[in-house]
């Protein structure tokens, strides 16, 4: 493992010119500067990014993660999306806690997002579904995410005729397919820096937001 371990140490991890933190500047509701961030992380051309880690657990604490899009950013919170009957919405269905976070390489910056995890209205799950393009509404139209599969002629099988069925009626939708939102109790805002990286957390109380300084 050393000549791997060497690799890595070799690999640049940030750019060298990275954008400052003026944490005085910021503003009480930590979503405008999420919002503000997000904008910069398009400006500066970051690859998707609105992708996102979202980190779940079970009932027993084994926790699962993978990568998702974010749907969209309100007062209620971050919405992303997924099958209820999946390995995510089987997790939120156990235990409604979840995590967000999102790594803007380019700008050395992460956002961190912690909070309980509810599903949203039906009507909110359909529109988003049939938003989406019309190969993805037939790849949601199969349900069995995670499961073992045979081989890739049986996908493919699968594929073409939920693709069918999506053409013949535009309007069909999966119906355990479920926007979620994040309402966030927590939310650190992260920037990489070389005199020491700057972390400002938020945390949500009774009267409002707070914020405070984190050692890196």
């Amino acid at each position: 493992m050393s000549d791997f371990r060497d690799r890595l140490r070799g690999l640049p991890t940030f750019p060298d010119d990275l954008p400052p933190f003026e944490v005085e500047a910021t503003p009480t509701d930590p979503l405008a500067l999420f919002a503000a961030w997000f904008d910069d992380a398009v400006a500066a051309g970051v690859p998707a990014p609105h992708a996102a880690n979202l980190a779940t657990a079970d009932a027993a604490g084994t926790v699962h993660a993978r990568m998702l899009t974010l749907k969209d950013v309100d007062a209620d919170g971050f919405w992303f999306a997924a099958h209820a009957t999946s390995p995510k919405g089987r997790d939120l269905a156990e235990n409604p806690h979840a995590a967000l976070t999102f790594f803007w390489r380019d700008l050395g910056r992460q956002v961190r997002v912690s909070g309980a995890v509810h599903p949203g209205p039906e009507a909110v799950s359909r529109a988003d579904f049939l938003a989406r393009p019309e190969t993805s509404r037939a790849a949601g139209l199969l349900t069995h995410q995670s499961e073992p599969l045979t081989d890739q002629a049986q996908l493919r099988e699968a594929f073409d005729e939920a693709l069918g069925r999506v053409r013949a009626d535009r309007a069909l939708a999966a119906p355990t397919w479920t926007a979620y939102v994040l309402a966030p109790t927590e939310i650190e805002f992260w920037q990489a820096a070389e005199d020491g990286h700057v972390r400002l957390r938020y945390r949500a109380g009774a009267a409002g937001w707070t914020k405070g300084l984190l050692w890196p």
